[in-house]
């Protein structure tokens, strides 16, 4: 079952994802912590079940065309997942996630 989430991620490009809310700081941008539920929450409604976890080690700034690069990781295979903003619209932050053909090494 694990390997078959990994064949469907390799071609998954999934239609803009709305809702994240804002956090403060030097530019408004996406917590990683609400930015990796997101990934997650998108995967499985697209792929019928959620990865093991995703990390996000920074956030999404809130400016179309910013981009983060996370790490999905489902049982012993780990992908690197683009995140990246396609709109903004006040505290509504929407974004494009794509997930890497080929495992990380």
């Amino acid at each position: 079952m694990r390997r078959l989430l990994g064949v469907v991620l390799l071609a998954v490009v999934l239609a803009p994802v709305a809702g994240c809310s804002l956090e403060a700081g030097p530019e408004p941008g996406v917590a990683p912590d609400v930015l990796a539920e997101q990934v997650s929450v998108s995967l499985a409604e697209t792929v019928g079940r959620a990865p093991d976890d995703v990390e996000c080690p920074d956030r999404l700034a809130a400016r179309v065309g910013a981009e983060v690069r996370c790490t999905l990781r489902d049982g012993e295979t780990a992908y690197g997942v683009t995140v990246r903003a396609t709109a903004v619209d006040g505290d509504d932050v929407r974004f494009d996630i794509q997930v890497d053909q080929d495992p990380l090494p």
